[in-house]
C-alpha cells in the first residue's frame, strides 16, 4: 500500500520530484513517446558542457547547466527532465527485459519468474483490460452500495485500506488513505519495538493546501478538480445531475478533512506526531469508528499503545461522521475506490485520471508508453523480486566496494567535523560521535530478499494483481506490530534512483539504482564521484543530524541528547538556513514562495553533505600525493571538477505546474537552489572559481551548520 517508514521523512528523496516516484503516471523517460524504439542514453559528466559565456560567480547553476538544458528539452510525456532521466529509462529497460523474458506461459518457470512474467502479461494486455471495462471494479462498487448503516462503514474502511496504493503516499503522511491511515511503526520512545500508528488521511489532492488556499491558482485548480470528479462519476455510469451532486459531496468532505489536518511544517517535528493513546482512549476519541472491528478485520496484533499522529484530525472526523449521511459517505468511499483504481482500468478512466492529476496538476503533456507504466507499477508491487535480476545485471561487486569506501571516507569527515566544532560542548559532542558510529551503511540491495509467495499473480487481471500486491504490503506492515524491529529491511527497491536515511533504524540506504552514471561511475576519478554521489552520501549522513534527525539518538529513540546551550546554538544556525531558503520561486509561478521551515532538513543536509564530500575528497587526494588545487588532465583543478560534477548531477528542467506542486508540498528545494544556495555559502567554492565579495555566489551572511 505504501512505505510507512517514509512518513518519518528525514530523508527519503534525493531527486527533487521523487514524491511522484513510484507512481506509474510520472516515471521519467529519456526518449519521450519514442522510447519504445530508441536505446536509453546515460549521461556522463564532461566539464566541456559549461557555458563559457557566463560567469560561475554570478550563477553557478546556469554556468554548469545551461548548455545541457538547451540540448535536452523536456519530452512531452515528462514533467521534469534531468541528467538522471536517461538512467531511469535504462533501469526501466532492464526491468522490461527481465519481465518479458519471464512472460511466456511456461510451466518450467520459477515461482518468481511466474509472478513477474504474469504481472507483465496482465498489465500489457490492453485489449483485455478494455474489454473488461468496469467489471473488475463492479464487486467493490456493489459492496459499497449495499451498506445499510453507518456502523458498517468501519469494515468498509478496513477493506478499502487493503485495495490499491495511493498516488501521493510517498512521504509526509497517508493523506490519500480513505478516512485515515493505519500501519505498524517503530515506537518513537523505544525504537526496538513496533506499535500501531493511526494517521490523518482522507484526501485525493496532494496535500491540504490544495483545498484551503484562496489564491487564484488554487481556486482554479479546485474548480478543475470538481469537474474531474463529475466526469469520473459519469464514466462509471452516473447521470450528469447525480455526478454533479456527488462531486460536490466529495469536495465538501475532503475540504473539511483538509482543514483538520496538521500542516506539513508542524508534522516535521516528531514530537508533534508522537501522541500515545490506549485503545480505550481511541475509542473515546472516535466512537463512530468501531475500532475493535477494524483491528480484527486488518488482523492487527495487540499493540502496547497506539501512536495517533493528529488527535485534532480525528476529533474533526468524528464530528463529520455524525453530521453527514450514510449516502454521503458512500459517495466518498465510491470516489476513493474509483480514484485509486483508475490507473489500472479501461482507457477512458486512465485518460481522464491522467488529464487532471498529471496534466492539470503537473503539466505533463502526454502519457508514458504502456510498457513504462507497467515497469513502474511492477517495481512498486514486486520490487525485490525484480531487484535481484537488476542487481545481477547492473551492480557488480567492485561498484559496491568502491561505494563503501566512499561512505567510510565521508563518515570520517563528519567525525573530524564534530571534533572540531567550536560551538558544541564536550557532552553533546560525545553523544554525536556515538550516534555517528552507530549508523549502519546499507549499500545496493537487502541482505535477504522479500518472500512474495503469498501474493497471487495471474495473467488475466491487472486490477486483481495490484489488489493482491497492495493487500500484501498493507498486511506485511500491520503484522509487524508487537514484533522486534527488522533492521535489515529496505523501503526502496534496488532499481530505485534515490537514497534515504532512516532515523529510527539509524541507517543510510543507497539502492543500486542510484549507484550508476551520472551519479557514480567507476571509470571516473574521485573528484567527479565525490562531487555527485559523494555529496548525496554526505547528505544522507547529515540527515541523522539535521533539525529532525538530531532529535533521535543512536538507537533511534526520540530522546533529547543535546545540552540546552548546544540546542540553542544549533537552532540559531538552522534559522540561518531556513531564512535563506524562504524565497520567491518565479519558476513556479507568480506569488509562489518557498517556506524554508518546510525544506530546512533537506537544505541542511545539502549544505552539510557537500562539505563532508569535499573534505573526504581532499583526504583521498592527499593519500595519492595530490591536492584539491592540482590540475587534472583536462586543465580543471580537482576542486573545480568536484563542484562542476555536483552541479551537473542536479541539472533539471521542470514544468511550472510541477514546480509549483513541489514548492508547496515537497520538503526539498528546487534544483537551482540545491546548487546556487549551497555553493554561495562555501568559501571553498569561491576559492575554486576566484569569486569575490559582492558577487552573487558569495553570500555575505553565509550559513553553516555542519
Amino acid at each position: 500500500m505504501f512505505n510507512p517508514r517514509l512518513m518519518l521523512r528525514f530523508l527519503f528523496l534525493i531527486l527533487p520530484l521523487a514524491m511522484l516516484g513510484q507512481n506509474a503516471t510520472f516515471h521519467s523517460t529519456a526518449e519521450g513517446s519514442g522510447a519504445d524504439t530508441k536505446a536509453p542514453q546515460l549521461e556522463h559528466f564532461d566539464p566541456k558542457l559549461v557555458d563559457p559565456a557566463l560567469n560561475p560567480c554570478d550563477d553557478f547553476y546556469k554556468y554548469s547547466c545551461n548548455k545541457w538544458l538547451a540540448a535536452n528539452p523536456i519530452p512531452p510525456d515528462q514533467v521534469f527532465w534531468s541528467t538522471g532521466s536517461g538512467l531511469e529509462l535504462w533501469n526501466d529497460t532492464a526491468l522490461r527485459e527481465t519481465m518479458e523474458a519471464s512472460s511466456a506461459n511456461d510451466p518450467k518457470r520459477s515461482a518468481v519468474q511466474q509472478k513477474i512474467g504474469d504481472y507483465w502479461a496482465a498489465c500489457m494486455d490492453e485489449s483485455g483490460i478494455e474489454a473488461a471495462g468496469l467489471k473488475p471494479l463492479q464487486p467493490e462498487l456493489d459492496r459499497i452500495a449495499t451498506l445499510k448503516s453507518k456502523k458498517e462503514i468501519t469494515l468498509e474502511i478496513a477493506h478499502l485500506h487493503h485495495l490499491f496504493p495511493g498516488a501521493w503516499q510517498q512521504g509526509d503522511n497517508q493523506s490519500d488513505s480513505p478516512f485515515f491511515g493505519f500501519t505498524g511503526q517503530q515506537d518513537y520512545d523505544d525504537a526496538s519495538k513496533v506499535v500501531a500508528q493511526i494517521d490523518q488521511g482522507g484526501l485525493s489532492l496532494p496535500n491540504r493546501d490544495y483545498y484551503i488556499n484562496t489564491d487564484d491558482k488554487s481556486v482554479e485548480t479546485l474548480k478543475k478538480y470538481r469537474a474531474h470528479l463529475q466526469k469520473m462519476f459519469t464514466l462509471v455510469g452516473e447521470a450528469e445531475a447525480q455526478a454533479k451532486a456527488d462531486a460536490g459531496t466529495v469536495i465538501d468532505l475532503e475540504t473539511a478533512m483538509a482543514k483538520a489536518q496538521m500542516d506539513n511544517v508542524k508534522r516535521r517535528d516528531p514530537k508533534n506526531v508522537n501522541n500515545k493513546m490506549s485503545l480505550a482512549q481511541i475509542r473515546q476519541l472516535t466512537p463512530s469508528i468501531e475500532w475493535d472491528a477494524y483491528l480484527k478485520a486488518v488482523k492487527a496484533p495487540a499493540s502496547d499503545h497506539y501512536i495517533v499522529t493528529s488527535p485534532d484530525f480525528f476529533r474533526a472526523e468524528e464530528k463529520l461522521l455524525g453530521e453527514h449521511s450514510l449516502d454521503q459517505w458512500k459517495t466518498y468511499m465510491r470516489w476513493h475506490l474509483i480514484h485509486s483504481a483508475a490507473r489500472y482500468l479501461n482507457k477512458a478512466l486512465v485518460e481522464e485520471n491522467f488529464d487532471f492529476f498529471a496534466h492539470t496538476l503537473a503539466g505533463q503533456e502526454e502519457q508514458l508508453p504502456r510498457w513504462r507504466r507497467c515497469t513502474g507499477a511492477a517495481d512498486r508491487d514486486l520490487g525485490e523480486a525484480l531487484g535481484q535480476a537488476y542487481v545481477d545485471r547492473a551492480f557488480p561487486p567492485e561498484s559496491r566496494a568502491r561505494t563503501i569506501e566512499m561512505v567510510h571516507a565521508i563518515e570520517r569527515s563528519l567525525h573530524s567535523d564534530i571534533e572540531s566544532l567550536t560551538w558544541m560542548t564536550p557532552a553533546t559532542r560525545e553523544q554525536a560521535i556515538v550516534k555517528l558510529k552507530g549508523i549502519e551503511d546499507k549499500i545496493g540491495y537487502p541482505s535477504h530478499w522479500r518472500d512474495y509467495s503469498s501474493v497471487k499473480i495471474t495473467r488475466d487481471s491487472y486490477v486483481g494483481n495490484v489488489e493482491q500486491a497492495s493487500a500484501f504490503e498493507f498486511e506485511r506492515w500491520v503484522a509487524k506490530i508487537g514484533k522486534p524491529v527488522d533492521r535489515s529491511e529496505w523501503t526502496m527497491t534496488p532499481p530505485t534512483i534515490n537514497a534515504y536515511y532512516d532515523p529510527q533504524l539509524n541507517t543510510i540506504n543507497f539502492p543500486a539504482g542510484i549507484l550508476q552514471p551520472p551519479f557514480f561511475e567507476k571509470s571516473m576519478d574521485d573528484s567527479v564521484n565525490y562531487g555527485a554521489i559523494g555529496m548525496i552520501i554526505g547528505h544522507e549522513i547529515i540527515h541523522g543530524f539535521d533539525d529532525q534527525g538530531r532529535k533521535f539518538d543512536a538507537h533511534g529513540n526520540l530522546r533529547d541528547w543535546w545540552t540546552a546551550e548546544d540546542a540553542k546554538q544549533y537552532d540559531e544556525r538552522g534559522k540561518c538556513i531556513s531564512d535563506e531558503y524562504t524565497q520567491e520561486v518565479p519558476d513556479a509561478g507568480p506569488g509562489v514562495k518557498q517556506n524554508g521551515l518546510l525544506t530546512q532538513g533537506e537544505d541542511t543536509a545539502d549544505n552539510g553533505g557537500i562539505h563532508l564530500a569535499l573534505y573526504a575528497l581532499e583526504a583521498e587526494l592527499k593519500k595519492q600525493g595530490k591536492s584539491l588545487d592540482d590540475k587534472g588532465p583536462d586543465g580543471w583543478t580537482y576542486r573545480q571538477r568536484f563542484f562542476l560534477s555536483y552541479a551537473y548531477s542536479w541539472c533539471s528542467a521542470l514544468r511550472p505546474e510541477v514546480a509549483r506542486m513541489a514548492v508547496t508540498t515537497n520538503p526539498h528545494s528546487l534544483p537551482v537552489f540545491r546548487v546556487d544556495n549551497v555553493v554561495s555559502n562555501m568559501p571553498e567554492f569561491a576559492q575554486a572559481f576566484g569569486c569575490k565579495a559582492g558577487q552573487k555566489m558569495v553570500r555575505a551572511n553565509a550559513c553553516r551548520v555542519w
